[in-house]
């Protein structure tokens, strides 16, 4: 067992539009080690993302409501003020946002960016200082110094995406979290990213969270997954239990796999979920998938579902009741 870096406990998000209440979030437990790197999978509407944002601090604040608690190393982030959560973002926990066309400031040149975090998070420091920082920074994810006085619109969008990844990394983060990091690149930048990342995360030793809905990204990047559906952890274990197709599964992270083209088996078309991810306003009864669900039982429309646990492992699944569940 390793030292706990981030440990949620019954986590829950809600907004409030218009007098509707959307449940994004709902009793997520979830805990992180140090050095450890989790992939957060599932679908659009899941709740990865609003569960990233909260870790920082980051939700709309009179829209949103955050129960449960956020310990990180220890603290509750829930209950840091203004002051406190502003000394950690940047510095201690980083995000990598989805969109690096939009999460860059067009007007300023990239390596002013990254220097203001730098200058932010280290009183003092001097401008030759933060000039070899940045330099430095630029190096490791693979961007020439040179080009640090030029702006985002002169670079490609992988070197976008290496950007935002050299702000978040420059001041050394405990916890990263990278929000679909490769999502609008194409699939030989996509293999470059990560190969990066990882090389990035074993050099800095950094925790990462990994929010993704790319099961092959995970296979090369992860030690644990979360499969989020709903704003609920349904499945979660290490890397091995849950490719593990030898072993049950949960019917979503089943479904998850069999959306994935296997180049050894030869079909005409690829198995796809049926039915859309449920509006967080309108949750159904019991267990939130069963109106997708092929394995669907009566005793899945309604009540609480049992959780199967097997060390770190756990299923929330009737399938899986009476092999030691525990709600």
């Amino acid at each position: 067992m390793g030292e706990t870096l981030l440990e949620l406990k019954d986590l829950s998000v809600r907004y409030t539009t218009d007098g509707v209440i959307s449940r994004a979030v709902n009793h997520v437990n979830l805990k992180l080690d140090k050095g450890e790197i989790l992939g957060l999978v599932g679908e659009t509407g899941a709740g990865k993302t609003t569960t990233a944002l909260s870790l920082l601090k980051l939700l709309p604040k009179y829209t949103s409501e955050v129960d449960g608690e956020i310990l990180f190393e220890g603290k509750d982030i829930n209950k840091m003020d203004d002051k406190e959560i502003r000394n950690i973002r940047g510095s201690k926990i980083s995000m990598i946002f989805q969109d690096p066309m939009t999460s860059l400031n067009p007007v300023f040149r990239v390596g002013e960016q990254i220097a203001d975090v730098i200058k932010i998070h280290n009183e003092g420091i001097s401008l030759h200082e933060v000039e070899d920082r940045v330099d430095n920074i630029l190096t490791m994810v693979g961007i020439p110094p040179s080009r640090k006085r030029e702006y985002p619109h002169q670079f490609s969008g992988g070197m976008k995406q290496r950007i935002m990844i050299a702000i978040a990394i420059a001041c050394n983060p405990d916890l990263l979290l990278a929000d679909e990091p490769t999502t609008a690149l194409d699939v030989t930048i996509q293999a470059q990213v990560i190969k990066m990342m990882r090389n990035l995360q074993k050099e800095l030793k950094s925790s990462v969270i990994l929010i993704t809905h790319d099961l092959g990204i995970v296979a090369n990047f992860c030690d644990k997954v979360a499969i989020m559906y709903a704003g609920e952890i349904i499945e979660y274990g290490t890397l091995e239990e849950l490719f593990d197709k030898s072993k049950p599964h949960h019917p979503y992270t089943e479904g998850l796999f069999g959306s994935i083209p296997n180049i050894q088996e030869k079909t005409s078309r690829l198995k796809p979920i049926f039915g859309l991810t449920p509006n967080p306003a309108e949750l159904p009864e019991g267990c939130h998938f069963h109106p997708r669900c092929e394995k669907c039982m009566e005793v899945c429309k309604s009540g609480e579902v049992p959780t199967y646990r097997n060390g770190d492992y756990r299923c929330q699944c009737h399938l899986f009741a009476g092999k030691e569940a525990a709600v």
